[in-house]
């Protein structure tokens, strides 16, 4: 499968998870703020893998693989933040910033590998 449709099917999945999880913080935690950063960041990847998809020019895919490289990495910070402010489990954090952390480093080697072929 080429990495491409893997991050395409990664991100999707993990915005499933960001969507559960934005409703278990609203629901069971009361938390509104920082649950819907987390959901807008954490969905939003897949969307500019998706628009990437569907590029105009390699200069655009590239351009929509770095926005998806940037929402994976503020991401990575709202989860920091959630985890810390007690809202999350150890378990809980670390199921959800693997999932993140494997789609920053895909998302970074795809930026990388598609400049490189520029």
């Amino acid at each position: 499968m080429a990495a491409q449709s893997v991050v395409s099917e990664k991100s999707l999945l993990f915005a499933k998870r960001i969507a559960k999880c934005y409703v278990f913080l609203k629901e069971k935690k009361s938390e509104t703020v920082m649950s819907k950063q987390l959901l807008r960041c954490g969905t939003s990847i897949g969307a500019n893998v998706r628009e990437g998809q569907y590029a105009q020019s390699k200069k655009d895919f590239i351009s929509k693989m770095n926005i998806a490289l940037k929402e994976a990495g503020e991401t990575d910070y709202w989860l920091d933040v959630i985890h810390a402010a007690g809202y999350f489990t150890d378990e809980e954090y670390s199921s959800l910033d693997a999932d993140n952390k494997e789609l920053l480093k895909l998302l970074a080697a795809i930026v990388k590998t598609s400049k490189e072929k520029e």
